[in-house]
């Protein structure tokens, strides 16, 4: 078989619809990574405001 026969164009549809479903997976994407970051910096500061009073704790302790 010829190999132009069976490359098939895209059509203005079919271009708009992968246009717009490939924003939807970016968008998905990046929140995903939004929420995943905005996860760790509140661990982070729960953990550090953890360590500062075990820390203050011990201090105030050993006076």
């Amino acid at each position: 078989m010829n190999d132009q026969k069976l490359k098939r164009r895209i059509t203005p549809a079919e271009r708009e619809a992968l246009k717009v479903f490939g924003q939807v997976k970016t968008e998905k994407a990046v929140s995903e990574q939004e929420k995943a970051q905005k996860a760790f910096h509140e661990n982070r500061e729960r953990l550090k405001s953890l360590r500062l009073a075990r820390e203050a704790a011990e201090k105030a302790k050993g006076t």
